[in-house]
């Protein structure tokens, strides 16, 4: 590569930092080319992105945007990145699920927006609620009292039609 080509990819790692919300670095050693077609794709299916670049590229990079600085300590060996944009615990879920079954692409560290994780925290990580399931658990909690309410009004309501019925039925007969 020429130096203008090493400042392209620099300049793009460094634009794909500043858009995402988390980074997760794995070990991508000793998978296979179809497993990783697999892998790749069920990030995407997340909206996550999933790139290989050179360690010394990325480590540029982040000096360079000041972002994510512990990262570096990871950087021995073959790295995948996996960068998260709208929901950040989503490529934990995946890697885990993967290393669960396979023994590979294990996890060396992540930044979930401030946050440094080593790689030894991928189970607690996987099993944070994404961020749909935390707006929904709210949503629900908030809709709750408000069907509590309706529920008693209704009852009331069913409870005086069945008294009324009662009536009509006594005076008929």
């Amino acid at each position: 590569m020429n130096k203008n080509e090493k400042s392209e990819v620099i300049s793009e790692i460094k634009e794909i930092i500043n858009k995402s919300s988390a980074v997760y670095l794995t070990d991508y050693a000793r998978i296979n080319v179809a497993d990783i077609s697999n892998i790749r794709n069920e990030f995407r299916k997340e909206g996550v992105q999933y790139k290989v670049f050179k360690n010394t590229f990325f480590i540029r990079a982040v000096n360079e945007t000041g972002k994510y600085a512990k990262l570096a300590e990871n950087l021995e060996g073959m790295t995948g990145y996996a960068f998260a944009y709208d929901n950040p615990v989503a490529p934990a879920k995946i890697i885990k699920k993967y290393f669960d079954a396979s023994q590979k692409l294990a996890l060396k560290a992540c930044y979930i927006e401030d946050q440094y994780f080593d790689g030894n925290q991928l189970a607690e990580l996987a099993t944070l609620p994404t961020k749909a399931e935390i707006i929904a658990g709210i949503l629900g909690s908030l809709n709750s009292p408000a069907s509590g309410i309706v529920g008693a009004l209704n009852a009331v309501i069913r409870d005086l039609v069945s008294v009324i019925d009662e009536i009509a039925k006594s005076k008929a007969a």
